[in-house]
């Protein structure tokens, strides 16, 4: 569904936005467009790839004018550009209400104004329940693309949006494993939060696997959900002990708007959630039901199950997180 589309991605120079540049050039897309604010990363990606398909925007998703300009002819908008790291969000909330929140609002904006076919965001678990102001504003991107149809004329094209919602993609930047090694490379005790944490666990090619498939799937309003596994913070800790040596630990606590465990869907979600092969999905209030077998065949109403979350998802064995460490690259 790719060929011959014209994409863009916002927050496109980070981690997410690398590795789904990368596969969506192994397509016959027409053209993407990487829309971001960092200059330093976007000539850094551009000397990488080296591809004529690629055209980097500098701009804010705070700036409804600049979204506009770039949007002109675009067919499907990847939406990952977000302020992201928990602390220095609680520290300065009203800054990721901009972003998160009212830069998702100019999106949808300029999704609607430029006839694009599909606007997918990209969500987190944090946004389930949310503890700390970062999932609170990813709970509201949620919402405001799951209604964001109801903008649309029916008499016109009417753009599709729906949203992905994942937890930690594994060994990605700035997460618990990478501080993990660098702390035992430099022989020095490993700090854990809380041995008992858990958290869920998705790798990088997984994660496009998901969102990718979710865009040809999804018919609008739709929050996507993929079947995954959990792991132990512990058990991550152990796993690279035997990888690297054992330097020791110790526990420090959970920080400040930090749970220790996250949800995919909560008690409440439940109630309107559905699974579809693989994955699941959420399903908007006011969705018309009815309609549902007909646009996902085998799709059955979720029982038998009263939250989706980590602790009590099924968990990956040490040995398994052996071998996704050792094929990570990141050691």
């Amino acid at each position: 569904m790719f060929d011959g589309k014209i994409i863009l991605i916002t927050g496109g120079t980070g981690s997410l936005g690398h590795a789904l540049t990368k596969r969506l050039l192994d397509t016959k897309v027409k053209q993407i467009r990487i829309f971001s604010r960092n200059e330093l990363k976007q000539i850094e990606m551009e000397s990488k790839f080296k591809d004529s398909r690629l055209r980097f925007l500098i701009g804010d998703i705070r700036d409804l004018p600049r979204l506009l300009r770039a949007m002109e002819g675009v067919d499907i908008v990847f939406h990952a550009a977000a302020l992201k790291h928990v602390p220095k969000i609680e520290y300065n909330p009203f800054e990721s209400i901009k972003t998160n929140v009212q830069g998702s609002q100019n999106v949808i904006d300029a999704c609607l104004a430029s006839n694009v076919e599909r606007a997918i965001c990209v969500s987190t678990d944090k946004s389930v329940s949310p503890l700390n102001t970062y999932g609170a504003t990813k709970l509201l991107m949620e919402k405001l693309f799951v209604t964001a149809l109801r903008y649309s004329n029916p008499e016109k094209h009417r753009t599709k949006f729906f949203a992905v919602r994942y937890g930690n993609v594994f060994g990605s930047s700035g997460s618990v494993i990478p501080k993990f090694i660098e702390l035992i490379k430099n022989g020095k005790k490993v700090t854990m939060t809380d041995p008992n944490m858990t958290r869920f666990n998705i790798t990088m090619d997984d994660a496009l696997d998901f969102i990718l498939r979710a865009t040809k799937e999804g018919r609008g309003s739709e929050i996507f959900i993929p079947k995954l596994r959990s792991y132990v913070l512990s058990d991550i800790k152990n796993a690279l002990n035997e990888l690297l040596g054992d330097t020791g630990a110790e526990s420090i606590g959970i920080r400040p708007g930090e749970k220790l465990h996250e949800s995919l869907i909560n008690e409440d979600e439940i109630s309107y959630a559905y699974e579809y092969e693989n994955m699941y999905m959420i399903i908007d209030s006011q969705y018309n039901s009815e309609q549902l077998g007909n646009n996902y065949l085998n799709v059955k109403k979720l029982t038998g199950m009263k939250k989706y979350s980590s602790d009590l998802a099924e968990k990956l064995s040490m040995s398994d997180i052996k071998k996704l460490i050792q094929n990570s690259g990141i050691l």
